[in-house]
């Protein structure tokens, strides 16, 4: 069996079954399992299925993917948002910064700029990050470890976050409708939240290909934005939502 029938037949299956095993597919293709996981290896990178648990499952829409694969899509216009928001940073400022692909670029940014600033994390990644730069001071939150995000979350992690008082938090999300601020990774939207609490200033890096999406958790309304920092300004009536609520936008 070639490669490219082996692949239809996989997907096949997940039109019968929710699920299908690897060793499974291997006796029934008359192939090694490592073949099989290489199949499955080329279909979830063309985000055909999503590989677990010794096999694989179907995708879904709407299904949440990993830090990873996120960080490869919309590049340049993450690059050309983060810069807006690392604008709004000035020496000396305290800031705390959730886990997400945006706020990672952003931190780059402040790192390269050579920013002086006092940052609170719950992410890993950024928290190394920042650490290159001489000038960053960087806080580490306590918490349960998502591997697949680089960040810990839980209630440890709000109560540290509690013991700070900051100038600005600059959050990621997943989803910005007229429902608000959502997030889709479980636990996230708590962090969000307690580091809002903390800030004189809330300030979200949201790209426009997550305008008009609702995700599980509600994060925040939008009395609660005080700026939305975007690589485009939103459609009129997510714009007039935002403006009533006096909420400033900042997009080329």
């Amino acid at each position: 069996m070639k490669k490219r029938e082996r692949h239809e037949q996989i997907l096949l299956q997940l039109k019968l079954r929710p699920h299908v095993r690897v060793a499974e597919l291997a006796t029934l293709f008359g192939v090694t399992t490592e073949t099989v996981r290489r199949d499955m290896g080329d279909l979830e990178r063309q985000g055909l299925l999503e590989r677990a648990h010794g096999g694989a499952s179907a995708t879904h829409p709407g299904a949440h993917r990993d830090l990873d694969e996120r960080r490869q899509e919309r590049v340049v216009e993450r690059e050309r948002l983060a810069g807006l928001a690392a604008s709004l940073v000035r020496d000396g400022d305290t800031v705390m910064i959730d886990a997400g692909s945006t706020t990672m670029v952003f931190a780059r940014l402040l790192a390269f700029a050579e920013t002086r600033v006092t940052a609170i994390t719950n992410s890993l990644q950024i928290g190394m990050i920042l650490g290159q730069s001489a000038s960053a001071r960087v806080i580490l939150a306590p918490g349960n470890y998502l591997p697949q995000e680089a960040a810990v979350v839980g209630i440890d992690t709000c109560d540290y976050l509690a013991r700070y008082q900051v100038d600005a938090c600059f959050l990621g999300a997943a989803g910005l409708s007229e429902a608000g601020v959502t997030e889709a990774v479980e636990g996230f939207a708590a962090v969000k939240r307690a580091m809002m609490r903390q800030s004189a200033a809330c300030r979200f890096l949201i790209d426009a290909s997550k305008f008009g999406l609702t995700q599980l958790d509600v994060v925040a309304q939008f009395e609660e934005m005080d700026t939305l920092v975007s690589d485009r300004a939103p459609d009129p009536a997510l714009a007039a939502c935002l403006a009533e609520s006096g909420v400033r936008t900042f997009a080329p």
